[in-house]
């Protein structure tokens, strides 16, 4: 192996194909048990790797030297072997904070800034804090959180915690309206793309950043190492603007019958993306219609069988997903689908709505004027459907290509 990642769990890793689109080299994964850290740095079989949870400090005694960032931070997250078999350990952790910070314009100089987690990223983050004169800096672990409110001076929250992290991403680990001085918000988690901490963080008008930015600036900054080829922000910048629009699923949000399915099914068409309908995978999983269900168990029997089939989708990334009328009622379905995409409102006259097959859509007006105010709430846009379909899909395309 030339290049790699060694963890314990890392399944859900971006790191190939951000390495990929970096440098075009080969990268591998190397989950393993702690028990398995002797052999591999015996074999010492590469000429670089990064490492992860919850391995950054334990490989430091294997390094016979480290950087001055990798000793201020007591964490290694990247080594290369030398030329006479020796291994340097550094930390590009720092670095990638700093692109994440630049790249959301959040300012730490002269904030108080709360940093919730203890462990190895908190560290980096505290690091980065100090070196750019940040007015104070408070470290809260997860044991401690409910007494955080008491710092209502906080300006810049910075979650380095696994709190909200796939495969558990309803956690939330603050509520930023609780900090009447909050300016931004800042989650180094990337999976999802948008935890429940980032988006109440966006609801209330906060500067926001995720874990992705940092994630490809720090493997930028590797490669480096690696290769001692420079791998500057231009190259990290435009490799993040390509996985975000990769990553991003496409959702589409309405009153039964406005055009959210056969729009879908064109953007997949398009695009090369996988369509998910919602309405057909909870039949698939119930094995039998909706409507069925509908009838013979409830609204409420039914709306739960969608909220666990809208969880698992809008875990996964890079879908088209067309929702079924009354799925953005559940503000759980709405933040599911936020996790990792991008909601559109297809907004179509009640006139043109069908009602066959349909027994929720009896009277259209009411239901119209009760679902709207959540279609509102939920859409990142809204294209009102005047029955041109070329202009519906062409203006749904350029909302998710933009």
């Amino acid at each position: 192996m030339d290049f790699g990642l060694i963890g314990e769990h890392l399944e859900h890793s971006y790191s190939p194909e951000i390495h990929r689109r970096l440098r075009g080299y080969a990268y591998q994964l190397c989950p393993m048990a702690p028990t398995e850290l002797p052999a591999f740095f015996a074999r010492r079989d590469f000429r670089g790797i990064n490492v992860t949870i919850p391995y950054k400090q334990a490989v430091i005694p294997y390094c016979g030297a480290l950087s001055d960032t990798a000793r201020r931070v007591g964490a290694v997250n990247t080594i290369v072997r030398r030329a006479d078999g020796s291994l340097y350990g550094g930390n590009t952790d720092p670095a990638g904070f700093l692109f994440l910070l630049q790249e959301a314009g959040i300012e730490l100089t002269g904030r108080h800034v709360l940093i919730l987690g203890n462990g190895g990223a908190s560290l980096t983050v505290q690091l980065v804090a100090a070196d750019l004169g940040a007015k104070s800096v408070t470290v809260i672990g997860r044991v401690n959180f409910d007494g955080m409110v008491r710092h209502t001076d906080t300006q810049v929250i910075v979650n380095a915690t696994p709190v909200g992290m796939f495969p558990h991403a309803e956690g939330c680990p603050a509520q930023p309206e609780r900090f009447p001085r909050l300016e931004a918000a800042a989650d180094l988690i990337y999976n999802p793309l948008r935890t429940r901490f980032l988006q109440q963080a966006q609801q209330a008008g906060l500067k926001t950043a995720d874990g992705l930015s940092m994630l490809v600036a720090q493997a930028a900054a590797s490669i480096a190492l690696f290769t001692g080829e420079s791998c500057g922000e231009c190259d990290a910048a435009r490799v993040l603007a390509e996985l975000r629009r990769d990553l991003e699923n496409w959702v589409l949000i309405g009153m039964p019958g406005s055009g959210k399915t056969t729009t879908g099914r064109f953007l997949a068409q398009k695009s090369g993306r996988p369509f998910v309908d919602l309405d057909l995978e909870i039949e698939k999983r119930a094995g039998r219609p909706g409507r069925e269900i509908l009838v013979t168990q409830g609204e409420a029997a039914f709306r739960e069988l969608e909220s666990q089939v809208t969880a698992r989708f809008g875990a996964k990334t890079g879908q088209v997903i067309a929702t079924g009328g009354g799925t953005a009622l559940r503000r759980s379905n709405v933040e599911a689908l936020h996790s990792n995409g991008r909601l559109l409102w297809i907004r179509r006259g009640t006139q043109f709505l069908a009602t066959a097959g349909r027994p929720l859509s009896v009277d259209l007006e009411a239901l119209e004027r009760t679902r709207r105010p959540c279609y509102e709430a939920a859409a990142d846009a809204r294209i009102d459907h005047n029955e041109d379909w070329e202009a519906l899909y062409a203006q749904a395309w350029e909302v998710f290509i933009s």
